[in-house]
């Protein structure tokens, strides 16, 4: 089947783009509009690579501590994906961040660069329904997060606080589920995940469970027609997380870490045959952290994808 997939998708770029959106409805050979914050179960081809870099800002502020934290993160985000078959896709991801910690006492600032940890998953398509310009895919996903970001950086204050580490230290399984209803105007991903994770040096950060949708709807151009370079699509996506108290040494609970947040995320995408230009930003409209957790207060993500 990822032979067969591979053909058609050279037969789907060969064609205008009028019908181009039609042909990717039912073969896997081209780039299309996808969730920004989250996977999508739309397939790789056989043997075809998929390149995202994503640029990203988060600031984290709103501190019920009388330390007042505010803290910045600037970084980027690469992800690989290989089509192994048609229904079976690997991916890796690596982050390259720079964390920044600003306290209410003069000249205090402590702050820390380089790669974080790297996940490493494999998704299946489990069920797949392709009708005429439209389709609907099930595609379960699996995987694990490597510590490979420093988990015991220091600085002139002694060991950064574990929020500030670039890594977890610890060996961090997940997995989870993401459907893709696909048509000729719209989209829509909804997914459902689970992290475990585990213990490094007597700590463990609480177990996360994510809960995701996005709708995409393409704004131009609003008829198909001759000549079009690409297409503009704008949407918005929900992402829900709920994570349970870190864990101490002793099994002790940290009354000051876990909680829920709800973000709403409006986001752009250009897209062409094979590179996708795209822009987000989440913003957290609900957040129920527990004790004294720093609240999120903006995230803004923009980059490209690109098919080989």
């Amino acid at each position: 089947m990822g032979g067969s997939n591979t053909v058609a998708g050279e037969k789907c770029r060969q064609l205008p783009m009028v019908v181009m959106l039609a042909c990717a409805a039912a073969f896997p050979g081209t780039v299309r509009a996808a969730p920004q914050t989250f996977n999508t179960a739309l397939p790789v081809a056989a043997g075809e690579i998929l390149l995202r870099e994503q640029f990203l800002y988060k600031s984290v502020s709103d501190d019920p501590d009388p330390l007042d934290r505010d803290i910045d993160v600037f970084g980027a985000v690469s992800v690989l994906g290989y089509g192994v078959t048609g229904d079976f896709t690997l991916f890796g991801a690596l982050p390259f961040l720079n964390k920044d910690l600003d306290l209410t006492l003069p000249g205090v600032g402590r702050d820390t660069t380089g790669f974080g940890d790297a996940r490493l998953f494999a998704r299946y398509t489990l069920f797949q329904k392709d009708m005429q310009g439209r389709n609907f895919r099930i595609a379960p996903f699996a995987g694990l997060e490597l510590p490979t970001g420093d988990d015991d950086d220091r600085d002139g204050l002694g060991t950064l606080p574990r929020g500030l580490q670039l890594g977890s230290g610890s060996w961090d399984p997940f997995f989870g589920v993401v459907t893709t209803y696909q048509t000729l105007d719209y989209q829509f991903d909804a997914q459902a995940g689970y992290q475990a994770n585990t213990r490094d040096k007597g700590f463990a950060f609480g177990d996360t469970y994510q809960f995701d949708a996005s709708f995409q709807y393409r704004l131009w151009p609003r008829d198909l027609g001759a000549g079009v370079p690409g297409f503009l699509y704008g949407g918005l996506e929900t992402n829900f997380l709920h994570q349970e108290k870190s864990r101490l040494a002793g099994g002790i609970k940290d009354v000051n870490s876990g909680g829920d947040t709800l973000f709403f995320s409006p986001t752009l995408q250009y897209v062409t045959r094979r590179w996708v230009l795209e822009a987000v930003v989440q913003v957290p409209v609900a957040q129920d952290l527990n004790g004294s957790g720093v609240e999120d207060k903006l995230t803004v993500r923009a980059g490209f994808r690109i098919a080989f």
